[in-house]
C-alpha cells in the first residue's frame, strides 16, 4: 500500500509582497502566485479525503500552509504522518532568470518560492520525519494534468493545462495514455490568458484571482462585437496551434508585473476609465467583459482544434483556473469535436494537491486510478449525533429530527415547492469551488423572482449573476441541450447548456440572460438522499428540476462544518436548514403544512 499526501499553495506569497511592497492598492497584492492553498490523499489510486484551507479557516482562496486541511487527511484516513510514504507539493520552483531578476524576486523566491520552504513548514509542524526522502515537489502544470487525467476514466486523451501561471508556463498541452503524460507544447506565462482574464477582471472592478466568474457571469449582457476587434490585437494567434498576448508585454519592469500596470493601462486606451469598485456597471462594461469572453474562446478552440487534429485524439481533459469557465467548457462540449470530455472539479489550485499526489503515486508506484470518478465528496462530514449537539445550542429557531427519507424528503419538497429557500447540508464536504448537493442552498427554480430574492437578500452579491439547476440523469434532456454521450461531463457543474427555449419561462430562476443554465447533472449513485428530493419535488410541481447555489454568504467560503452552518442560517434570511435528519427554521417561517405552489413559472 501506498499513501502520498497532495498539497497546494504556496505560504506567505501575499504577505512578503505587503512587507516589501507596502505601496500598494489592496487589489494589487492579489496578483500572487499561490493561493487556494489545499491537501489530498490518495491510497493506492482511490481518493481517500480532499479539502481546501479555506473551509478550516474562513479566509477564502487562503495560500497558507494547509495544516488543517492535512491534519483533517490523515484523520479521515486514521493514520499520522509517519504514515505517509511521500508528501507531494503541486509547484516544482528551480532557480532561473525569471525568478532571480532582482532582489525582490531573489528574496521572493528563497522565502515563498523553493522547495526548502515547503520541507521547513512539514518539519515544523512534523518534525519527526525525513523530509529530505519523503518530500517531493512536482512541476505546477503537470500536478494539473494528473488531477485531470488519472480521474478522467480515459486510457488516453488530450490533457490542456491554462491558467495564470505555473512556474514558467501559463499553458501545457499534453497527450494522457494509462500512467504517462507526453508534454507538446507550452506557453510562456508573458502569454497568458488566465493573467488577461484576470488583469480585465481589476479593470471591471473586480478582484483578481477571485472574482473572474463575475466577469463570465457579465459577458452575456453585453455585446461582444463592440470591442472583439481590440480584444483580439491584445491575443494573437499563431499558425502553430498557440498564441501571444502581447498585452501582458505592456507591463515595464518588474514592478509593472506585479501590478500588471502596463496593461491596465493599454485597457484604458482602448476601452476607456476602469470601472471603480462598487461603481454602476455600465453598458461599456459588459460590452468589454463580452468582447473578453470571446475572446477567450476564440484562442482556446483554436488551441483545441489544433491539437485534436495533430494528435488525433477524441476525448479532451481540462484543468487549470481557465478550465473554470463553464461558458468556453459549454462551447467545447457543443463543437462537436470531442467524443467526450472531462473538466476536473477542482481545477484551479486546490486541485494541483490531488494532481500532485496522482502523479507521485504514478511515478513511484505505477498506479492510477481505474475508473471515471464520481462527485468529489471527500471533506469532512458529520454524523447525526455531532450535528444533534449542534443543534441543541440553537434554542430560537423551531427544529424537529426525522427517522428516515421517506419522511424528511416530501416534507423539504413541499417547502421549495411553496418558494422556501432550503439551506442543505448533508454528508461529506465537496472539494473544488462548486456546491454539488452536499453543502448547498435549494429552490424553486420556477419562480421568477428567485434570482433576485437570492442575490439581493441570501447571498448578498451581485444581481446580473446567475444561479445553476441541478437535475436528474434521466430528466436532463428534456429540459437541457446535452449533447448525446457527454452527460457526465456535466455531473460537476462545470459546463453550460442552452435551456430548451420550451422551458425558459418554465425555469427562468437558472436560465440565463443568453438562454443557457450552468447544469449540474445528477445519478442516483452519486448522492440518494439529493436524487430522491428533486424527483419528489417534480412529483409536487412537475418539474423535477431544483436551483443549486452554494451554501455561503458574501466573502464566506463555502460552509464546512455543524456550526458554522448554523451560524450562518441564524444571521441569513434562508427559511430553513436541512442538517443531516434534522430540519430546522427560522422563527416565523411558513410551516410545512401550508399549500405547496404548483403554478410558479406559468405566471
Amino acid at each position: 500500500m501506498m499513501r502520498v499526501l497532495g498539497i497546494s499553495g504556496l505560504n506567505g506569497s501575499i504577505e512578503f509582497k505587503k512587507r516589501h511592497l507596502p505601496d500598494l492598492a489592496d487589489r494589487e497584492y492579489r496578483v500572487v502566485q499561490g493561493l487556494d492553498s489545499a491537501a489530498a490523499l490518495v491510497t493506492d489510486g482511490t481518493v481517500v479525503a480532499a479539502a481546501a484551507e479555506e473551509r478550516f479557516t474562513g479566509d477564502k482562496t487562503t495560500g497558507a500552509f494547509p495544516v488543517r486541511a492535512i491534519e483533517y487527511c490523515l484523520r479521515e484516513a486514521g493514520i499520522a504522518m509517519r504514515d505517509i510514504d511521500f508528501v507531494a507539493h503541486g509547484f516544482h520552483y528551480r532557480p532561473s532568470e525569471f525568478h532571480q531578476l532582482n532582489e525582490f524576486t531573489n528574496r521572493r523566491f528563497s522565502d515563498v518560492y523553493a522547495p526548502d520552504v515547503q520541507r521547513a513548514l512539514l518539519n515544523h509542524h512534523w518534525p519527526d520525519v525525513d523530509w529530505q526522502e519523503r518530500f517531493i515537489p512536482v512541476p505546477h502544470h503537470l500536478a494539473h494534468a494528473a488531477s485531470s487525467f488519472y480521474v478522467s476514466g480515459f486510457d488516453e486523451a488530450l490533457v490542456v493545462v491554462a491558467d495564470g501561471m505555473g512556474e514558467t508556463e501559463s499553458m501545457t498541452v499534453a497527450v494522457g495514455r494509462g500512467k504517462d503524460l507526453e508534454v507538446l507544447r507550452t506557453v510562456p506565462a508573458i502569454h497568458s490568458l488566465g493573467t488577461l482574464y484576470g488583469a480585465v477582471t481589476l479593470y471591471l472592478g473586480f478582484v483578481f484571482a477571485m472574482d473572474e466568474y463575475k466577469v463570465m457571469g457579465l459577458a452575456p449582457y453585453g455585446d461582444p462585437r463592440r470591442y472583439f476587434d481590440e480584444v483580439m490585437e491584445l491575443i494573437r494567434l499563431g499558425p502553430d496551434g498557440t498564441f501571444t498576448v502581447p498585452a501582458l508585454g505592456e507591463n515595464r519592469g518588474w514592478r509593472e508585473h506585479e501590478t500588471l500596470a502596463g496593461t491596465l493601462r493599454e485597457l484604458t486606451r482602448r476601452f476607456g476609465p476602469p470601472r471603480a469598485p462598487g461603481a454602476a456597471v455600465e453598458e461599456r462594461h459588459r460590452d468589454v467583459a463580452a468582447a473578453l469572453q470571446a475572446g477567450l474562446e476564440a484562442a482556446m478552440l483554436h488551441v483545441l482544434r489544433h491539437f485534436r487534429e495533430v494528435t488525433g485524439q477524441r476525448r479532451l481533459c481540462l484543468a487549470g483556473g481557465v478550465a473554470l469557465n463553464c461558458t468556453l467548457n459549454g462551447l467545447t462540449a457543443r463543437s462537436g469535436w470531442f467524443d467526450d470530455i472531462f473538466v476536473q472539479p477542482a481545477a484551479g489550485d486546490d486541485g494541483s494537491s490531488l494532481g500532485a499526489a496522482l502523479y507521485v503515486q504514478a511515478q513511484q508506484a505505477g498506479v492510477v486510478p481505474e475508473a471515471r470518478m464520481g462527485a468529489p465528496y471527500w471533506g469532512p462530514g458529520y454524523d447525526d449525533d455531532l450535528v444533534g449537539l449542534a443543534v441543541d445550542k440553537r434554542l430560537e429557531c423551531p427544529k424537529r429530527r426525522y427517522l428516515s427519507d421517506e419522511e424528511l424528503v416530501p416534507d423539504v419538497a413541499t417547502l421549495l415547492a411553496r418558494g422556501q429557500v432550503v439551506a442543505w447540508f448533508q454528508g461529506r464536504m465537496e472539494f473544488g469551488p462548486r456546491a454539488l448537493g452536499n453543502r448547498s442552498i435549494l429552490a424553486d427554480p420556477r419562480d421568477p423572482g428567485m434570482r433576485d430574492r437570492l442575490n439581493e437578500l441570501v447571498k448578498q452579491r451581485e444581481n446580473f449573476r446567475p444561479f445553476a439547476p441541478v437535475v436528474r440523469e434521466e430528466d436532463a434532456h428534456r429540459y437541457f441541450d446535452i449533447p448525446s454521450g457527454m452527460e457526465r461531463a456535466y455531473a460537476h457543474m462545470l459546463l453550460v447548456a442552452r435551456t430548451h427555449e420550451e422551458h425558459r419561462d418554465t425555469l427562468p430562476a437558472i436560465t440565463h440572460v443568453d438562454g443557457t443554465a450552468r447544469v449540474q447533472i445528477l445519478r442516483r449513485q452519486d448522492n440518494e438522499r439529493l436524487w430522491r428530493l428533486i424527483g419528489e419535488f417534480g412529483r409536487i410541481t412537475g418539474v423535477p428540476v431544483l436551483l443549486n447555489t452554494s451554501f455561503n454568504l458574501r466573502g464566506q467560503p463555502i460552509i464546512c462544518d455543524p456550526d458554522v452552518a448554523l451560524e450562518t442560517f441564524v444571521r441569513s434570511r434562508m427559511d430553513h436548514l436541512v442538517m443531516g435528519n434534522y430540519l430546522l427554521s427560522r422563527p416565523g417561517a411558513a410551516m410545512r403544512d401550508q399549500k405547496p405552489d404548483v403554478t410558479a413559472g406559468t405566471r
